[in-house]
């Protein structure tokens, strides 16, 4: 094959995700005689166009999506006591710190190969009693749902707590992923669906989480709390105290900032035609890679993609070592491990605590060695995803 330069594809992970007409607007917001930049009107308007966009009755807007996982599993340990949290071995970092620090235990299980979601019946088999959550992660755009794991939890009264940070716009049976659970958490990072440069979302339906999670994003203060209830109960219980300054719960401060709801609110308007670009720029990619040496056969039936997948059809040393050089030439940006860097029991902070339990999860394993993602936004140009798919099938 002809000797390929680094300029030929020029391909980073994202591109113009923040437009001249988002950086406008915030201008325009900025240009006020003394416009508020802390959390006020704005940020409510954006969670109340999130909500009306997700289909959910309450969003809470926060700093950053690890934000979101972070007050959500806090919440879920001062609602519903210690235990267990069912997680995935392929997730972003977060997740699973999430869960640490809120003193409950992960559990485990492996990946559905054609989701990169969590394997639904590992899941089933490893709720207990002590299980207090499922926590289950729609990766790379790809719903992670059915109607079993649905059913069973239902049934057994576990709350489902959706991560939908790379997942803005999938669907499951028509409804949005993100709609379906407890609570479930956006990220509007950069690279994201929708960006507000930082920024994160905490979106559920149930009353008693909403209220929790308004006080665990700023200090613990019950003043930020949505109903006067709260806010005389509390005030009603401790007399003694101040009631602009009683901290409920041992919190955090990761409010976001009218700056970053500016850009949210302008982004949301493009958000659907933005998706459904991605969302055939991945099925153009998976339609043009050879599935004899690539998988292709993901279930994208509802997704909304956040990256393309390359994964291996099988392991093969040879191959991977030729794909990551020739992107690397090509000047196409990627990530080997897809969603977080791989397998996260084989991370440091996860090998201190579980040990080798890593090697108990083939297809995780699989993807860490032999899988990467590449960018997708609503500005790739078709021929690009042909000519690349062209270079990689002759590997």
């Amino acid at each position: 094959m002809k000797a390929l330069t680094r300029e030929t594809l020029n391909w980073p992970l994202m591109h113009n995700n923040i437009t001249r007409e988002d950086l406008n607007c915030l201008i325009k917001f900025l240009e006020q005689d003394d416009p508020i930049l802390t959390q006020s009107n704005n940020v409510r308007e954006f969670e109340h166009q999130w909500s009306k966009w997700l289909g959910v009755k309450h969003s809470v807007f926060v700093h950053s999506g690890s934000a979101a996982n972070l007050v959500t599993m806090a919440a879920l340990r001062q609602l519903k006591g210690e235990g267990e949290v069912i997680v995935p071995t392929l997730t972003w970092v977060s997740d699973i710190a999430s869960v640490l620090h809120a003193g409950l235990k992960p559990v485990f299980v492996d990946i559905n190969p054609r989701t990169l979601g969590m394997d639904i019946n590992q899941v089933l088999d490893k709720v207990n009693d002590n299980t207090r959550a499922v926590f289950l992660t729609h990766v790379l755009g790809y719903n992670g749902l059915n109607q079993h794991l649905l059913d069973e939890l239902a049934k057994r009264n576990i709350p489902l707590i959706e991560d939908c940070c790379e997942a803005h716009g999938a669907t499951y049976k028509g409804r949005r992923v993100g709609s379906m659970g407890w609570a479930s958490n956006f990220s509007f990072y950069y690279a994201h669906h929708l960006s507000t440069v930082e920024g994160g979302m905490v979106c559920t339906n149930d009353d008693e989480l909403h209220e929790a999670i308004r006080i665990y994003r700023s200090h613990g203060m019950v003043r930020e709390a949505a109903s006067q209830t709260t806010k005389d109960h509390y005030t009603n219980k401790h007399p003694d105290l101040n009631p602009d300054f009683i901290f409920a719960y041992p919190a955090y401060n990761v409010r976001g900032t009218e700056l970053n709801a500016v850009i949210g609110l302008n982004q949301i308007k493009r958000l659907d035609n933005n998706n459904a670009t991605r969302t055939r720029n991945l099925k153009l990619f998976l339609s043009k890679l050879n599935p004899t040496k690539y998988q292709t056969d993901f279930a994208v039936e509802g997704s909304s993609n956040y990256a393309f997948t390359l994964i291996l059809r099988s392991p093969d040393n040879v191959l991977s070592e030729r794909v990551e050089r020739t992107l690397r030439e090509l000047k196409v940006e990627f990530r080997r491990g897809t969603a977080g860097g791989g397998n996260q029991l084989r991370q440091p902070y996860a090998r201190q605590r579980f040990g080798e339990e890593y090697k108990n999860y083939p297809f995780t394993n699989h993807v860490h060695f032999y899988g990467w993602y590449i960018g997708n936004y609503p500005d790739l140009k078709p021929e690009k995803i042909n000519q690349l798919c062209t270079i990689l099938n002759t590997l």
